[in-house]
């Protein structure tokens, strides 16, 4: 994939993610940025002095894209992830797919993903694909307990004052307020996003204990 192709195919990514949130009829929503470290001092107790920075939010953000199953384990399993294109001039590329548990279903199935990444601005889009064919050349079809939807997740703030960014647009018929009410809970509780925590006690050694 050459570089200005890279580049046009996150900007095209990016438009039918804009696009899809400017309808009436979807559910879109856009959690509050994250203070990550005021949040951590706040809330935790740590074994051990952390800081964390917009490099290892970063960090944490490519790899939870690459395996969700990993990162988000209490939404997703059975994650598979191939063909991600080398990268070019910060844009890279590939699909995704995972059993995830409905936002306001009590269900789980099939989720397929075009994912594509933005090294340069920090960035991640996650396109919801009703078919995808993997790297053997099967055809997977994603489940019907739920809409189609896509995601960003990005880092804000500065290097030393990083902050979580989260937004969402569910493909639905009509604008779903049940689904809504899952994420304004979620933020509610006033942790750290669960991707965090595992990253923070998995990759970086350090216990957490919320207080």
């Amino acid at each position: 994939m050459k570089a200005r192709n890279a580049g046009l195919a996150f900007e095209q990514a990016h438009a039918e993610f804009e696009n899809a949130w400017r309808k009436p009829k979807h559910t879109a929503i856009e959690l509050a940025p994250v203070n990550v470290n005021k949040v951590l001092s706040e809330r935790y107790i740590t074994d051990k002095p952390i800081r964390l920075t917009g490099s290892l939010l970063w960090d944490m953000e490519r790899k939870k894209a690459w395996s969700p199953d990993l990162y988000i384990p209490y939404v997703a399993s059975s994650a598979r992830s191939w063909g991600r294109s080398p990268e070019i001039d910060g844009f890279e590329k590939f699909q995704r797919t995972s059993m995830q548990k409905g936002w306001a279903v009590p269900q789980e199935g099939q989720i397929n993903e075009d994912v594509y990444i933005d090294n340069n601005h920090r960035r991640v889009l996650f396109l919801g694909r009703e078919y995808l064919e993997t790297d053997q050349g099967e055809q997977i079809t994603a489940s019907k307990f739920q809409p189609l939807f896509h995601v960003e997740h990005a880092v804000g703030g500065t290097e030393d004052e990083p902050t979580n960014l989260w937004r969402i647009v569910v493909l639905s018929e009509a604008y779903a307020p049940e689904i809504a009410k899952t994420f304004v809970k979620m933020v509610a509780a006033g942790w750290l996003p669960g991707f965090l925590e595992i990253y923070i006690q998995r990759d970086l050694g350090v216990s957490l204990k919320r207080r």
